[in-house]
């Protein structure tokens, strides 16, 4: 389980996160939701050990992180996708994913249900990962998380420029490793709807601040979806 508690982190003089609080359970789904602006991948970076954190603690699994670098936290079994994928266009798809073997036993291969969840990367596996579509690299990163069986997955805005079909794998992909009960999930996402079908429990930033959360059946009368309007 993840327990983020009282985080407060700052940019130079601006104070970015004020005193964010919430958990991630196994076999959950939690959205972090907001409008542009107001926190929501800082704190994923918080999280996965890429910002610094002014005050509070990050839990993960019963062990403070709050200091821990990320190589460390991923030995943990922190799996992160960023926004912009990042995956590296010069290696292959077979590469790619088997830089997530890093923090597994040596001669470790890449678990079938990856191309399982995600066909395209079997056919593209010798195809460098700068030749994917945008849609095929953010199921190679997402693939790449997996591929390291974590017990926390951090995803950043998944749907973020991608068409709808390969949305509707992502969804699929999200929905059937949350069921399997021993993954932990935190997706950032700004698209309602899509968050709304995923989200076991909700949490909405603002300028910093949470100022919604509570389980995902309530969203609705909470009126979460005002909250993303511009």
């Amino acid at each position: 389980m993840l327990a983020v508690t009282a985080l407060h982190q700052y940019y130079g003089g601006s104070h970015t996160l004020r005193n964010v609080s919430f958990e991630a359970r196994p076999g959950e789904v939690t959205a972090v939701l907001g409008r542009n602006g107001v926190g929501k991948t800082t704190l994923l970076k918080c999280v996965a050990g890429l910002l610094p954190v002014k005050a509070g603690t990050i839990h993960f699994n019963g062990r403070d992180v709050t200091r821990l670098p990320p190589h460390a936290r991923a030995r943990l079994g922190l799996g992160y996708v960023p926004q912009g994928r990042e995956i590296f266009p010069r290696l292959t798809v077979e590469e790619n994913l088997r830089l997530a073997l890093a923090t597994k036993p040596a001669g470790s291969s890449i678990p079938s249900r990856i191309f399982d969840m995600f066909p395209v990367l079997r056919d593209m596996l010798r195809r460098r990962g700068g030749d994917l579509s945008g849609g095929q690299q953010q199921q190679l990163a997402i693939g790449r998380a997996l591929a390291m069986e974590p017990t926390l997955l951090v995803l950043d805005e998944p749907t973020e420029g991608i068409q709808p079909s390969i949305i509707k794998d992502i969804e699929r992909a999200i929905r059937q490793v949350a069921r399997e009960g021993r993954m932990a999930i935190v997706l950032v996402e700004q698209y309602y709807d899509f968050a709304r079908s995923l989200a076991d429990r909700y949490v909405v930033l603002s300028r910093g601040e949470v100022v919604k959360s509570g389980k995902a059946s309530a969203m609705e009368e909470d009126g979460v979806k005002a909250c993303l309007t511009v």
